[in-house]
């Protein structure tokens, strides 16, 4: 029998049908370099590339260690109440004063203050006479740093009797600052807590209904039918209006957080039990049943950690849903109630017309409601495209 020839591509050829140019140098050291590289660092490369998803990783990773830290970076008490300054406008940070002169430290006005007998309200104006330049890291009032360190020092301020209402005061002459990050600690932390909740129920109990099928399943879809068909906000009203209301603040803030989730877990569980129904007829299931695995160990270590990207995915797009219905909650004056505060309550100055186009900075507590919710979906759309690296 005759050999086959056996064609080999001179190095010419290879040069003709494979350019050896930058561009396809580079395209294959990619390639190699994605080979070599493991699931988890080709979705942390993914995540990478959604520049909003970054970006609101930067602008959450800011927001969670000043509310962590209120104490040193709120400049006064959020409780105290300064009857000179009620609904004072924001002070601006100035660099240049009246006469055109430049500082290099940055500075404030003072404030004179006169009465408006049309209205009966104080107008407050900056005074050009009084200049006060803002410092860092200034002593002020007390405080114990997580309960537990004494310190007098915070993030910024100014000399007495100068103020530094940046972003103006209530009607009871509170920094809004002040009141905007101890608010934001209850806001930001009552979705995390209420999503930790939400996907215990939502992710065990969507995969127990999954998983057995049958009666159980049939019991726990009509359980979660009946809950999704009750008006949320309605709902939430009545469980809020139910707590006693003599209850520590601690204490109403865990109960909100429980209410919250009771809804929350039914989308979830709902999805679980979808990918499970699925997960369930393939071979690595089948060969755990076969080799004796009980419905525990076959739920937790086979189920689950497959369903594990799907539920990270659902639980950070329901974030904002949690804060959102908190700050509507006590908005409606049915969430935390004073001396707390949260956005929702802040907001509860801003209730009507006339207000808000008196004060409008009273409004300031919506806009960091709406970057929190923005930063977090879009955190959300990049942990869903990272979560299948291998998508074009």
């Amino acid at each position: 029998m005759a050999k086959q020839a056996i064609l080999v591509p001179t190095p010419a050829i290879e040069e003709e049908v494979l350019p050896q140019t930058a561009g396809y140098a580079k395209a294959a050291n990619v390639k190699d370099d994605i080979g070599q590289l493991s699931v988890g660092k080709l979705m942390w490369r993914r995540f990478l590339r959604n520049r909003l998803a970054v970006g609101g990783t930067i602008v959450l990773t800011i927001m969670y260690i000043i509310i962590i830290f209120a104490e040193f970076f709120a400049p006064y008490n959020h409780l105290f109440s300064n009857s000179d300054f009620v609904t004072r406008p924001p002070q601006a940070l100035r660099f240049i004063d009246a006469e055109g002169n430049f500082h290099l430290r940055p500075f404030v006005y003072g404030t004179t203050t006169t009465l408006d007998i049309a209205n009966l309200i104080y107008i407050h104006e900056d005074d050009p006479e009084q200049i006060y330049p803002l410092h860092f890291f200034v002593k002020g009032k007390p405080y114990k740093l997580f309960g537990l360190i004494p310190s007098d020092i915070h993030f910024y301020g100014v000399d007495e009797p100068g103020t530094a209402f940046f972003l103006g005061t209530d009607r009871n002459g509170r920094d809004m600052v002040s009141r905007i990050i101890y608010g934001g600690r209850v806001s930001m932390t009552v979705g995390l807590i209420g999503v930790t909740l939400t996907i215990i129920f939502g992710s065990v109990l969507g995969t127990i209904s999954g998983y057995f099928g049958g009666i159980v399943d049939t019991l726990m879809q009509r359980v979660i039918e009946l809950l999704m068909s009750f008006p949320s906000i309605a709902l939430w009203a009545a469980f809020a209006a139910a707590l006693p209301a003599d209850i520590t603040t601690i204490t109403r803030f865990f109960f909100i957080s429980v209410i919250l989730s009771l809804i929350g877990w039914t989308s979830l569980a709902r999805q679980v039990r979808a990918k499970v129904l699925a997960y369930r007829e393939m071979d690595f299931a089948s060969a755990a049943k076969a080799a004796g695995a009980s419905h525990a160990r076959i739920i937790l270590i086979h189920m689950l950690p497959n369903a594990l990207s799907h539920i990270i995915v659902v639980s950070t797009l329901a974030i904002p849903g949690m804060i959102l219905a908190e700050t509507a909650l006590s908005f409606l004056g049915l969430g935390i109630l004073p001396p707390a505060v949260s956005w929702g309550a802040l907001l509860q100055d801003a209730q009507t017309v006339a207000v808000v186009v008196k004060f409008p900075w009273l409004m300031l507590p919506g806009l960091f409601v709406i970057l929190t919710v923005l930063s977090f979906n879009f955190i959300g759309d990049g942990i869903r495209d990272a979560a299948d690296p291998f998508a074009i």
